[in-house]
């Protein structure tokens, strides 16, 4: 138990500092890989507009706080447990869609996805927070009813987005660089499929890490 503590807490400040460095890469445009032209990077306050970005922060956050409350031996609440499985789904979703669904329409494919800081952000950081979750975070203390939470991010955030492509639809059409997920390049009609697909996918995934994180 304690060597499981141990590596949890480890993982956990790799988490943070993973996504505390890759915050500052893409702010600032640094890049340490060379490569094609990398997909799903903008630079300044703007690079908070995607989902991987805010849903990385949120995980990033979550890591901190376990990380501290580890080491101070304080007791992780269900709210917690329940913002970090949260979190966790929300980085899963990420990467389930960079890997499915961007990686295939890319310019560039995979690769320009998984370049500087998008190799923390769409890689590293969501393997690592659902293995942790999965692996050492076994409390139990989450229903089956509450695996809801885990959509909770998609869905504020589908909010904004979608809310954003109404109001820059030209003639029915969205620029990409409104719909930079390129959801509804075939017309803003396909959001009622899209969304809902996009929903599904997201508490698939949260049940799976339920069950998985519920395995003996």
């Amino acid at each position: 138990m304690k060597n499981k503590k141990m590596i949890s807490s480890f993982i956990d400040l790799l988490i943070f500092i993973f996504v505390a460095g890759s915050c500052v890469m893409m702010f600032t445009g640094f890049s340490f890989m060379k490569g094609p032209d990398v997909s799903l990077e903008t630079t300044g306050i703007w690079f908070l507009k995607y989902f991987t970005v805010e849903s990385n922060i949120f995980m990033g956050i979550m890591a901190l706080i376990f990380f501290i409350r580890k080491i101070l031996k304080k007791k992780i609440t269900k709210v917690l447990y329940i913002l970090r499985f949260a979190s966790t789904s929300a980085v899963g979703l990420t990467f389930f869609v960079v890997f499915t669904y961007l990686s295939f329409i890319a310019p560039y494919g995979l690769i320009s996805l998984i370049m500087n800081c998008n190799l923390f952000f769409h890689l590293i950081v969501p393997v690592l927070s659902m293995i942790t979750f999965v692996l050492f975070e076994k409390e139990n203390t989450i229903k089956k009813k509450e695996v809801v939470y885990g959509v909770f991010p998609t869905f504020v955030y589908g909010i904004g987005y979608l809310t954003d492509v109404l109001i820059h639809t030209n003639g029915g059409k969205v620029s990409p660089v409104y719909d930079f997920y390129y959801f509804v390049q075939y017309g803003v009609w396909t959001s009622i499929i899209v969304v809902p697909i996009i929903f599904i996918i997201s508490y698939l995934i949260s049940l799976l890490l339920w069950r998985l994180n519920n395995v003996k």
